[in-house]
């Protein structure tokens, strides 16, 4: 059957200029994008006078793999679909849902303590057979990278330091089969354990598989802020730029595409980096490595309860913790972090601690310890004891309107992402809701790129660097991922609501998911397919 959208705005993922026209599909793939369609060709004429049509936005940072094996997808992928994203890059900062060994013993590593194979339909080890369990069985478009993390702990679990050269074989084999099979690229998550554990030479030995396959290594570098606990030096360089210059030591001879995973500049301290961070790009690209970077419209991340806790406070037992010492030492190291990072307790706000701490949820610690007439690191370590030290923070301080605004307007941003999902319990990453209509938004008010290239970068920009064939465009012969939006409601719209604004239908592989508020729950069952690049 074939369907025509009349008299849209087009937008068709290049970054041109849109203009009035329309778009004819038949089953999945588009047939014609013109300015003018006879409306007898098509079977359903819908009008789009007053719309704008642009192809279906792509999320380039996600972590979704871990959901499209859910038992039951739906409620993980409803929100995104309401904000206009038809397909994802999945698996990324090194924890992806593939890239072990069938039989590993250290499964349980496998996810670095975030994800988990719980209510899934299965556990996936290669490509090839998340492939087979998801395609046509989710709701989204998925691309799926091959994490680094989840290889190293499916061969050697936590274990620190270097691999054997028996371990480091495994696990570029693992790499590399999925890459084989069609995966997206390789993953890196530099903070996370155990990617935090490997040097650069075996991650130029990761890297040279993505340079053989043609395909992106993206990845969470090692430190985002000024200061971390990743370099025992608390002055001098900038930590974040320390882990930016192992980057370039990985891929300094080569044409690797390699992808800088969410550019954020942790702590109001860590804003100036954005001067050398922007230059150090930029140098890299001169000398042929293929580097570019990704963004959300946020300047809120989610992070762990523990993000200004002391590993060796953590060790302690519950008497040591209550030693006079132990206290004034742990008092003096959060005191000092505001100073080094420019960000602290009033930037911190508790997304989930359990059920004992449920009334707490969605406040600032500072604004807990002022209900609780105590001070706001004593409130801070009442959070941290009681949510078993594995509490959810939303943090602020993770960038400003005017960093993102410069950001979109860098041509070295090649595209835009969430890096969000949805939790089980407490308060929302507000990425899951509006991200791609507030890049929108921005644009349209003029604080952020054109639109024509803020589409471009939610949709053509990211399907080209990840070699998503016939996806990210209104054109002939692509696939008919389509989403249409209202350019009003999006200047209109208040962003941070958790709701989205403006999204007015989704179409994914030619099958209309979303219309208005209504979605068809029995279409997204089956509506998404596994992309394999090559």
């Amino acid at each position: 059957m074939k369907t025509l959208l009349k008299n849209g705005r087009i937008y068709d993922g290049t970054g041109a200029e849109p203009y009035i026209g329309s778009v004819l599909y038949e089953d999945d793939r588009i047939i014609s994008v013109m300015p003018d369609i006879d409306p007898a060709t098509a079977d359903t004429v819908i009008d789009m006078t007053g719309q704008s049509v642009a192809p279906g936005f792509i999320d380039g940072h996600s972590h979704n793999d871990w959901f499209a094996i859910k038992n039951n997808p739906k409620k993980y992928f409803e929100p995104f679909i309401r904000q206009g994203m038809t397909t994802f890059v999945a698996g990324n900062c090194g924890i992806s849902a593939i890239g072990f060994s069938d039989g590993t013993p250290h499964l349980d590593k496998v996810g670095a303590g975030l994800f988990h194979f719980d209510d899934t339909t299965g556990e996936y080890a290669s490509f090839d057979d998340w492939a087979k369990a998801t395609d046509r069985n989710m709701p989204c478009n998925m691309a799926e990278l091959t994490g680094h993390c989840s290889a190293r702990a499916s061969v050697s679990g936590s274990k620190p330091g270097k691999l054997t050269p028996a371990e480091e074989e495994q696990m570029l084999d693992l790499l590399e089969r999925d890459l084989k099979q069609g995966a997206a690229g390789i993953s890196l998550g530099m903070m996370y354990d155990p990617g935090l554990f490997a040097d650069v030479e075996e991650l130029k030995k990761v890297a040279s598989l993505c340079v053989k396959y043609d395909r992106p290594l993206t990845v969470h570098p090692r430190a985002e802020s000024k200061v971390s606990t990743c370099y025992p030096e608390l002055f001098g360089r900038s930590h974040l730029l320390r882990a930016l210059d192992e980057l370039y030591e990985v891929a300094k001879g080569t044409n690797l595409k390699l992808q800088y995973s969410h550019a954020i500049f942790v702590g109001r301290k860590t804003y100036p980096d954005l001067d050398e961070f922007m230059e150090m790009i930029e140098k890299m690209r001169s000398e042929g490595i293929r580097v570019g970077y990704d963004i959300y419209d946020e300047v809120m991340g989610v992070s762990v309860i523990t993000v200004i806790m002391p590993t060796w406070y953590q060790a302690l037992s519950p008497e040591e913790r209550e030693k006079p010492f132990n206290k004034l030492k742990f008092k003096a190291f959060v005191w000092a972090t505001p100073k080094l990072l420019g960000f602290g307790f009033p930037d911190i706000m508790l997304a989930y601690g359990g059920e004992k701490l449920k009334k707490f949820e969605g406040r600032y610690v500072t604004e807990i310890a002022k209900e609780m007439g105590i001070k706001p690191s004593d409130a801070y370590l009442y959070l941290c004891r009681e949510s078993d030290f594995s509490g959810r923070v939303n943090q602020g301080a993770y960038t400003t309107p005017q960093l993102i605004k410069r950001q979109t307007n860098d041509p070295n941003c090649l595209f835009y992402m969430s890096d969000a999902w949805i939790e089980e319990n407490g308060i929302q990453n507000l990425a899951v809701y509006d991200v791609f209509p507030k890049f929108i938004h921005d644009s349209i008010l003029g604080m952020g790129d054109t639109l024509p290239r803020t589409i471009r970068k939610m949709s053509g920009a990211t399907a080209d660097r990840f070699q998503l064939k016939d996806r990210g465009y209104l054109k002939e012969g692509c696939f008919a991922d389509i989403t249409v939006f209202n350019e009003e409601e999006m200047k209109n719209g208040v962003p941070d609501q958790y709701r989205p604004f403006g999204i007015k239908r989704v179409i994914i592989n030619g099958r209309t998911v979303l219309d208005g508020d209504k979605l068809d729950e029995e279409a997204i069952k089956t509506s998404g397919r596994v992309i394999r690049c090559s």
